[in-house]
C-alpha cells in the first residue's frame, strides 16, 4: 500500500449543531475506529446534490465501517438559516449526521476551497484525502477498501451501527414541491419533488385528485401506479397536449399523458452528462445533466440544464436534443448563445409575445433572457458572489437565488426569489425591480390564475394564492457578499497548481491525446494580465496586472483516469472535474502559490 500523508484531521465545530442523529452531538474522538467522510455542501449547489447522490451507494454497502458527515457550510445569507439546513436535509433525503456550520468554522479549518469537497478521515483520525468537485465516487471507493483491509489488519477498525437517526415523518399533501402547472380545467399539476410523483390538484389549491408516481424514486415508465421519478421539477404543455417534466435527478425528460395516465421517456439515460459526452443527437441516447425546468420557446422544448450551466433544446418532430446556449463555464457572460455562461439555470417562462425566453440563473442571483436571435442578455444582476434584497433600477437591484420565474400579461415578469421568500416584479419597459409579497417561504414556482398569482411555497409544502397589489411592498435594501474571505496573493506572478493524484490502480487516460484541462478566467477581467484562457496542463502561472487588488478567480479542471491494466482492452474510465472562484486580495503580504485540490492531497501544505 502506498504511504499516505498523516494530517491529524482538525474537530468538527458548527455553531447550529447537529442534524440526523437525535440530538446527540459528536467529536471526532466519538467516531474513532470508523472511516470518516467529511463531504462539505451547500443546498443550492447542484454539484453538491450530485454528490449526495453519488455517494448513496457507498453509504450503504459500506454502513457498518464507514460514515459520512455532511459539512453544511452556506454561501447564501439564507443558507446559514439553521431551519433552512433542516428543510434541505428532509427535501434531498440525506441520511446521515449533518453538522450546520453557518459560520464556515470548519470550512477554514480544513482550508476547503470549493462546494462540493469531500475529505477522508481514516479511523485513527487523519486526514488521507480530499477530493473536490464530482466524479470521485470510485476512488472513494478503492480508498475505503484499502483502509478496511489496513486498519483490520491493525485492529484500528470499529464495525458497528453509525450514529444516523432519521427524523420523524410529517405527514402533508404535498412535500417541498418544486413547479406548479395550471391545467385547462382551472386545476394544478405540481411536481411533489421529495416524494417523487406529481400531484394533480383541484381548483382550490388544496384537494388532491391523483398522484402520478409510487413514490419510491427510481425511472420506470407507465401508468400512475407503476411510474418512477426522481425529485421531478419542471413542466411544459407540448403541442401534442402531453407534459414535459424534467425529471431532475433521473437526468431525463419525461412525458404525461393526462388522457390516459401513462408517463414515458422523451429524452436522456437515465445517466449525468459529463464533459466529452454527446451535446446533440436521438433524445433518448444522449446523457442530461439535472434538468430543473422546461418551457416552450420558438418552436422547441428548451431545458434549463442546471447541472452544467446550460439551456438545451428538445424537438418532439425529429426527436432531438441539442444545446442551446451556454458553454459549461459557471458564471455570467452576456453574448451569442454558444459563448454565454450561465450559473444553474432553474427556471424558465417565454414572454406572452413569444419574443423572449426568461431564465432565472439562481448561482448569479440573476434574471437572464434569450431573444429570438439567439442571444444571451442579463436583466438583473451582476454575478456569483453579490445577491441580497435590493428594488429599485435594474442595474443596482439585488436577488437571492432566486428559482422560479413568470411571464405576467402586462409584459413583464414575477420572480420567484426564493432565498429572500419574496415575490419580486420586473418591468423591462421602466427597467425596474419591485417587490410583490413577502413572507413566502421558499417560493420557487408561480402561475397566473384570473389575474392572480399561484405560488408554490416550497418550504410549507402548499400552493398559495396572491392578488397583484397595485403598489408593491416596501422592504428594507439588503445586500450582501459570500462569506468566504478572500485569499490573499501576492502581486506579481501567481502559481496556479491543481492538484490530480489518479485512484489508486488507475492512471491518466492519454490514448487520445491529453487527459487534462484547465480553463481560467477572472471577475474583472482586468485582474489578469496573462494567463486566462484554456490549456492542457494542470499549473499555470498567471501574471496579475498592476492597479487591480481583488476580484475572483474562476479555474475549472477536469482529469480523466482509466485502469491500469494493460491486459484489459476496454478498461473502465472516469471524469473527475470541479469549477472554483476563489475570491483573491492582491496584497503584498500574500501567498505567490495557489494550490486547488482535485484529488489528493497537496504535499506542498
Amino acid at each position: 500500500m502506498a504511504t499516505r500523508a498523516r494530517v491529524r484531521a482538525p474537530e468538527l465545530v458548527g455553531k447550529g449543531g447537529w442534524l440526523n442523529t437525535g440530538d446527540q452531538q459528536y467529536t471526532l474522538a466519538d467516531l474513532r475506529g470508523r472511516i470518516v467522510i467529511l463531504d462539505f455542501w451547500t443546498f443550492c449547489c447542484v454539484n453538491c446534490l450530485h454528490v449526495l447522490d453519488e455517494l448513496r451507494e457507498l453509504e450503504e454497502k459500506h454502513r457498518d465501517t464507514v460514515v459520512i458527515i455532511g459539512v453544511h457550510s452556506p454561501k447564501f445569507v439564507h443558507e446559514a438559516e439553521h431551519q433552512a439546513v433542516v428543510d434541505a436535509v428532509e427535501r434531498y433525503e440525506v441520511h446521515h449526521p449533518v453538522l450546520d456550520d453557518p459560520e464556515l468554522a470548519t470550512w477554514k479549518q480544513y482550508a476547503v476551497r470549493a462546494w462540493p469537497t469531500l475529505v477522508v478521515i481514516d479511523p485513527e483520525g487523519y486526514v488521507v484525502a480530499q477530493h473536490a468537485g464530482e466524479g470521485h465516487a470510485h476512488a472513494i471507493e478503492k480508498l475505503v477498501e484499502e483502509l478496511e483491509a489496513e486498519h483490520a489488519a491493525k485492529g484500528t477498525l470499529r464495525r458497528g451501527d453509525g450514529p444516523y437517526v432519521a427524523p420523524e415523518p410529517v405527514a402533508t399533501h404535498l412535500r417541498f414541491p418544486g413547479k406548479a402547472l395550471l391545467l385547462p380545467d382551472g386545476g394544478f399539476l405540481v411536481s411533489d419533488t421529495t416524494r417523487h410523483r406529481l400531484v394533480e390538484i383541484e381548483r382550490d389549491g388544496e384537494t388532491v385528485r391523483r398522484h402520478y408516481g409510487t413514490g419510491d424514486r427510481g425511472l420506470a415508465d407507465g401508468a400512475p401506479d407503476e411510474v418512477r421519478f426522481s425529485e421531478p421539477q419542471g413542466l411544459a404543455v407540448l403541442p401534442d397536449g402531453r407534459i414535459a417534466v424534467a425529471d431532475t435527478v433521473n437526468h431525463a425528460i419525461r412525458a404525461l399523458d393526462l388522457t390516459t395516465g401513462v408517463t414515458t421517456t422523451l429524452a436522456g439515460t437515465g445517466r449525468q452528462w459529463w464533459q466529452g459526452s454527446p451535446t446533440s443527437g436521438a433524445a433518448r441516447e444522449v446523457d442530461l445533466s439535472s434538468p430543473w425546468d422546461v418551457a416552450w420557446f420558438a418552436d422547441r422544448l428548451w431545458i434549463a440544464m442546471a447541472g452544467v450551466h446550460q439551456l438545451w433544446s428538445y424537438d418532439p418532430e425529429s426527436g432531438t436534443v441539442q444545446v442551446a446556449a451556454g458553454t459549461t463555464n459557471e458564471g455570467l457572460v452576456d453574448g451569442p448563445a454558444d459563448e454565454a455562461w450561465f450559473a444553474q439555470p432553474s427556471g424558465l417562462a417565454a414572454s406572452t409575445d413569444g419574443e423572449r425566453l426568461w431564465v432565472a440563473d439562481s448561482e448569479t442571483s440573476a434574471l437572464r433572457y434569450v431573444d429570438r436571435d439567439r442571444s444571451v442578455h442579463t436583466a438583473v444582476g451582476t454575478g456569483l458572489f453579490d445577491f441580497g434584497h435590493r428594488d429599485g433600477a435594474a442595474d443596482q437591484a439585488l436577488f437571492q437565488h432566486p428559482l422560479g420565474v413568470t411571464a405576467l400579461p402586462d409584459g413583464s415578469v414575477a420572480v420567484s426569489d426564493t432565498y429572500n421568500h419574496a415575490l419580486r416584479r420586473y418591468d423591462p419597459a421602466t427597467r425596474e425591480v419591485t417587490t410583490l409579497a413577502t413572507d413566502l417561504r421558499e417560493p420557487s414556482d408561480a402561475v397566473v390564475v384570473d389575474g392572480d398569482l399561484v405560488v408554490v411555497e416550497s418550504a410549507r409544502h402548499r400552493l398559495t394564492r396572491l392578488r397583484l397589489p397595485e403598489e408593491a411592498v416596501r422592504v428594507a435594501d439588503q445586500a450582501h457578499r459570500t462569506q468566504r474571505a478572500a485569499t490573499e496573493i501576492a502581486p506579481g506572478t501567481l502559481r496556479l497548481d491543481v492538484v490530480f493524484q489518479a485512484p489508486a490502480g488507475q492512471k491518466l487516460d492519454t490514448r487520445y491525446g491529453p487527459s487534462t484541462r484547465l480553463l481560467v478566467s477572472s471577475t474583472p477581467p482586468e485582474l489578469l494580465a496573462e494567463g486566462a484562457g484554456p490549456g492542457t496542463d494542470l499549473f499555470r502561472d498567471l501574471v496579475l496586472a498592476d492597479g487591480v487588488t481583488e476580484g475572483v478567480l474562476h479555474v475549472s479542471a477536469m482529469a480523466a483516469s482509466c485502469d491500469d491494466d494493460p491486459a484489459n482492452e476496454y478498461p473502465a474510465c472516469h471524469v473527475h472535474q470541479q469549477d472554483w472562484g476563489v475570491p483573491v486580495r492582491v496584497s503584498a503580504q500574500g501567498t505567490s502559490r495557489l494550490p486547488l485540490v482535485l484529488a489528493g492531497m497537496d504535499e506542498q501544505a
